[in-house]
């Protein structure tokens, strides 16, 4: 663990202060010796927050948290079946800013930004300058949803939700409040995991008193990302009634080991956060060195459902274009 780069600064003084060099991120963990083997992208370049940094081990190049984040040469590989929409969202995008894949629930991108870039993003290549909901776009979204009575659940995405200032969030939730039919507002979120000081007290109490039900999806891949601090701030969510899930990204070398994926339920738990969804990897274009095949995700499954209690054990499941939910891998091939 690097002390040193622990900080108490608030979250948007820490998402100015992230990380965007290569040099820097390996001098700091004193890894000079990767950058030969290391990637240099024009487009969806480095970004990791300090705090995230961390929480890393000097001197280890296969540190999970770091493989996550620092670019790779294998990324400009290209490999078939790998492609830039692997989820065909731009076939889904029926008004700026939204996209409704699934029958009840539409999903709004509200920035491109993330406080980290992860290699693996299914949306790296994903047309953001295209796709942010405007002041005029909010009354098309309104509009839609209205037309549309089944659609009760609103997912706020991105980029990352809480990459945006409260006052625009507040401002969205009172937006989507004000329409009766909606029960549900989700959000999937990275930065309570990397700078978890963006649970502060306004947004807690904020989301506390929504009249909908609040749902904070967190992405989390291994044990390792939280610590006390993380631990901390997502056990204070909880309490303030907000209902807190995990989404794992598979990753191959990373996270694909019993141990592993026992460790993190396990520490989701102890934070207040029930594990949700293990994600086979999206097949998206410049990450299949991260990728792990169908049978190892099930052999890795049968021995989480003999090693934890059920309801500590995540959802295996793929998204694949043009489906209306997300697919549940069938385990049973390989039983």
């Amino acid at each position: 663990m690097i002390n040193h780069l622990i900080t108490q600064k608030n979250w948007q003084t820490q998402l100015s202060e992230a990380i965007t060099s290569v040099d820097e991120l390996l001098s700091i963990l004193e890894l000079e010796d990767l950058k030969s083997t290391t990637y240099f992208p024009k487009h969806f370049v480095l970004r990791v927050p300090r705090a995230f940094v961390a929480k890393m081990t000097v001197g280890d190049g296969n540190d999970p948290l770091l493989r996550q984040v620092l670019p790779d040469e294998q990324e400009q590989i290209k490999v078939t079946g790998y492609v830039a929409d692997p989820l065909a969202e731009n076939s889904h995008n029926p008004v700026k800013g939204m996209l409704h894949k699934y029958e009840s629930r539409v999903l709004l991108t509200l920035t491109s930004a993330c406080a980290i870039h992860c290699r693996y993003c299914f949306r790296q290549h994903f047309d953001y300058s295209a796709n942010m909901p405007t002041a005029t776009a909010q009354a098309d979204i309104i509009d839609y949803i209205t037309a549309n009575p089944e659609i009760n659940e609103v997912i706020l995405s991105g980029g990352d939700p809480l990459n945006v200032t409260n006052r625009r969030l507040f401002a969205w939730l009172e937006i989507l409040e004000a329409i009766p039919q909606l029960t549900i507002i989700r959000l999937h979120t990275r930065l309570p995991i990397v700078i978890p000081e963006r649970l502060d007290d306004e947004l807690i109490m904020r989301l506390a008193k929504s009249r909908c039900q609040i749902v904070m999806v967190v992405h989390c891949n291994h044990a390792n990302e939280i610590d006390e601090t993380t631990a901390r701030a997502l056990n204070k969510t909880r309490l303030a009634g907000i209902t807190l899930l995990n989404q794992t990204v598979l990753l191959s070398g990373i996270n694909d080991s019993t141990a592993v994926q026992v460790a993190l339920s396990q520490r989701l738990f102890s934070a207040g956060v029930l594990p949700y969804y293990l994600h086979v990897l999206d097949k998206v274009a410049g990450a299949a060195h991260f990728d792990s095949d169908e049978h190892s995700a099930c052999t890795l499954y049968w021995s989480l459902l003999a090693a934890l209690p059920g309801y500590l054990v995540p959802k295996l499941v793929r998204e694949l274009p043009n489906r209306p939910f997300k697919v549940p891998v069938d385990i049973y091939k390989s039983s």
